[in-house]
């Protein structure tokens, strides 16, 4: 996005702030950072949020920013393909209308636009992407800040389309135009030369071209580091420096967490996997296969077959001939989704005449003693790729082995494959109606992670009353159809399905705010349930405010409560919890316990938080951090729980304040009088935080931070005590907002903060 936007950002924020929305004026700012750090929990709140608003404000160029940078939070790092088309389409449009286009920021649309498609299919919309990027470069001056992203797209179309040799020429074309307006060019555009020149059979050169961009500044700065040491190692295993690059390939924890480096990042690998330096293990073909998995939920079609191609040749190295094979069919099924299929014939091919030509492992043991061996294999140790080889012989037949099989076939990625022998088994040639439960719940989780819904209602249809509607109630569930789920839930509970049943009704009517109902499904078997079912009963009770079941749910986990009717309301320690914070992010607040899942919040909040001090929250008592093991921090530890809802709020009110701090003496005295009152107080500055002096324009120590009252306490109450307590301090304390809400000595507030810098 243009630089240009950033000032109208800045006023666009201060209008935001003026107007009261104080939450949505702080992540205006933050948009990128979201889009860029991976915040992305945030970021799909925030973003909708601001659109939303800018939409009934009548400011189009802040609509045009909110959602171009959703998109790229989405698009970017997470390569969304596309199940993102029609958003980019739609902004994109939105980007032409009159009352946009000016905006300095709108070529960003057409790259966004180029990156959908890329992330999609990018040799099937090479096409696309070179008419629509070449067209806005097309007389566009190398000084416009566009113009670097766009050269970086339009390069990249060019190699996807084939003609790299190209892809160089027009790349070092533009790093030349930029270097004469006294530009530089990014990082992407340099790290995108270099996979041209690698493309284009030199790379020798691209090795080069990408050492040289290395200290060229990056659009996004956090991926720099992993996507320039994924390409590094790219090229130096096509230059046959293993070593090198397998030091320069970041790990696959670094890695796992950014879905755009996946493809090339498997490459790499697939490329280093003969040394002794990578090992190539099942644990890697399942990580694979779950990305597989993420391209096919997101669009991103090539990405999917060239993943399962890379999976295949790696499996085939390893042995895992059954996997090879099912690859290469997830490969050919894959590429009729493709726009451009050339060479990926001859390519699944290869991948299926690999496999016909590799012999498996040899089995541990006869046919007759595998599922014995299977059993008896170090759970730790076993390599589950090859015992579904060794399984395969039985499985379909052998009612034990068949179980084995397919939960592993599941386990390793592949649900489809095991719901497919586990269906002939249990419903081509058994009687279904009396299958074991234990068997239709396995099919019915192989069914449920394969995503064929319809099978399994085809499977409910032929089971009896109760396991009919325990498996539609797991299906339900699993798609978070709560009412579905309620309803499902509650026909298998009274035909006596058993404890799940129970478990799916209760977390449906959680979800369905019916906490009474989710509560006592479980009371009534008090006795069967665990510590885990038992908990979330309680918070549920809680929520419904039936303390009754509270406290018995309490004295079946041996929590004592001093109280035997009524609210809970007792001190019961520290603790913090978090709460959501306006920018979509999580707030810890200090609180104190007053039941097995209610506190009572300890600290003011901000105007315009949803909760303040003395709300009374439920929470999920479950730690969120564990119990430290020394013994010394465990003293000072105060454990953390999310928070799950205000149960009753306490009505209080913040009021700011900001000033030079006092001195220690006038501190402490400060601090006493708003105990005295019951006033939560608390400093949110730091010992960082300095204001100026009038006079001298030296720096002075600052303390600013927010008082919450009650609602007895009047704002002038709050005034006149503040006015009391800091009147013989040597430097004023300022709470223009209180002034202004009363109208009183609003210029002296006013004056305040303009001498202190406040």
């Amino acid at each position: 996005m243009d630089v240009d936007i950033w000032a109208w950002v800045g006023e666009t924020q201060q209008q935001l702030s003026e107007a009261g929305n104080v939450g949505l004026a702080m992540a205006l700012g933050d948009l990128p950072a979201q889009a860029y750090e991976g915040r992305y929990p945030q970021l799909d709140v925030m973003a909708p949020a601001i659109a939303q608003q800018a939409e009934s404000l009548e400011l189009p160029w802040l609509e045009f920013y909110a959602r171009y940078w959703h998109l790229m939070g989405r698009i970017g790092d997470r390569a969304q393909g596309a199940v993102a088309i029609d958003d980019a389409r739609q902004l994109l449009t939105f980007a032409q209308r009159e009352d946009v286009r000016d905006c300095p920021a709108t070529p960003a649309a057409v790259e966004a636009m180029a990156v959908v498609w890329a992330n999609t299919d990018g040799p099937g919309y090479a096409g696309e992407r070179l008419e629509t990027v070449g067209a806005f470069l097309e007389g566009m001056s190398p000084e416009r800040p566009a113009f670097c992203g766009l050269v970086t797209q339009y390069v990249a179309a060019l190699v996807d389309a084939g003609k790299a040799g190209e892809a160089v020429t027009y790349a070092e074309s533009a790093v030349e135009r930029l270097r004469t307006a006294g530009r530089e060019a990014s990082w992407e555009l340099g790290a995108e030369g270099a996979r041209a020149l690698l493309a284009a059979g030199r790379a020798d050169d691209a090795l080069g071209a990408l050492q040289a961009a290395a200290d060229l500044a990056p659009d996004d700065p956090p991926a720099k580091a992993h996507r320039e040491g994924v390409r590094r190692a790219l090229i130096l295993a096509e230059l046959g420096r293993t070593a090198e690059a397998v030091d320069a390939l970041p790990d696959l924890d670094v890695v796992g967490e950014h879905p755009r480096v996946f493809v090339e990042w498997s490459r790499a690998v697939a490329k280093l996997a003969g040394s002794s330096q990578i090992t190539n293990t099942w644990q890697l073909g399942r990580v694979l296969r779950q990305w597989i998995d993420y391209f096919g939920m997101m669009g991103g079609y090539r990405a999917r077959v060239e993943l399962a191609l890379v999976a295949g040749d790696l499996a085939v190295a390893r042995k895992g001939v059954w996997q090879a094979r099912l690859l290469a069919d997830l490969a050919e099924s894959g590429a009729a989704e493709l726009r451009e299929t050339s060479g990926l014939g001859e390519r699944v091919a290869a991948l299926r005449g690999a496999a016909d030509a590799t012999s498996e492992p040899e089995a541990p043991g006869p046919l007759s003693e595998r599922v014995g061996l299977f059993d008896a294999a170090d759970g730790f140790n076993a390599d589950p790729e090859k015992w579904v080889g060794w399984l395969a012989p039985l499985s379909g037949s052998d009612l034990e082995a068949t179980r084995r099989h397919t939960t592993t076939l599941g386990f390793l990625g592949f649900p489809s494959a095991g719901a497919d022998i586990y269906w002939k088994l249990l419903v081509d040639s058994g009687d279904t109606a009396s299958a074991d439960p234990d068997d239709v719940a396995y099919l019915t989780t192989l069914l449920i992670e394969a995503r064929q819904d319809e099978r399994l209602e085809q499977l409910a249809a032929l089971l009896p009353h109760a396991a009919q509607h325990l498996a539609l109630a797991r299906l339900h569930s699993a798609r978070e159809r709560w009412p579905e789920t309620l309803d499902a839930a509650e026909h298998a509970v009274a035909a006596g399905a058993g404890i799940e049943a129970r478990r799916l009704l209760s977390g449906a009517a959680q979800q369905l705010d019916h906490n009474d109902r989710a509560a006592g499904v479980l009371l009534e078997v008090l006795d069967e349930l665990t510590d885990e079912d038992i908990w979330r009963m309680i918070v549920m009770a809680t929520s419904a405010e039936d303390w009754d079941t509270v406290r018995k749910g309490a004295a079946k986990i041996g929590m004592p409560i001093k109280s035997k009717e009524g609210p809970i309301e007792e001190e019961m320690g520290l603790i913090r919890l978090i709460l959501p914070a306006p920018d979509g992010g999580q707030r810890q607040v200090l609180s104190i316990r007053t039941g097995p899942a209610t506190a009572r919040l300890a600290l003011p909040q901000p105007r315009g938080m949803d909760y303040n001090a003395g709300d009374l929250v439920v929470f999920d008592p479950q730690l969120l951090e564990p119990v430290p093991e020394d013994p010394q921090e465990q003293q000072n530890f105060v454990p953390p729980f999310a928070a799950v809802r205000i149960l009753r709020p306490g009505g209080y009110t913040s009021y700011f304040f900001d000033g030079a701090a006092p001195s220690e003496e006038d501190w402490a005295e400060f601090t006493e009088v708003m105990a005295e009152r019951g006033w939560p107080m608390w400093v949110y500055s730091d010992e960082n935080y300095t204001v100026t002096h009038p006079t001298s324009g030296e720096p002075l120590p600052g303390v600013f931070g927010w008082v919450a009252v009650p609602p007895d306490v009047s704002a002038s109450e709050v005034d006149a005590l503040l006015d009391d307590a800091t009147e013989r301090w040597v430097h004023p304390l300022a709470w223009l907002d209180l002034a202004r809400e009363i109208d009183v000595e609003i210029e002296r507030h006013e004056r305040i903060v303009k001498e202190y810098g406040l």
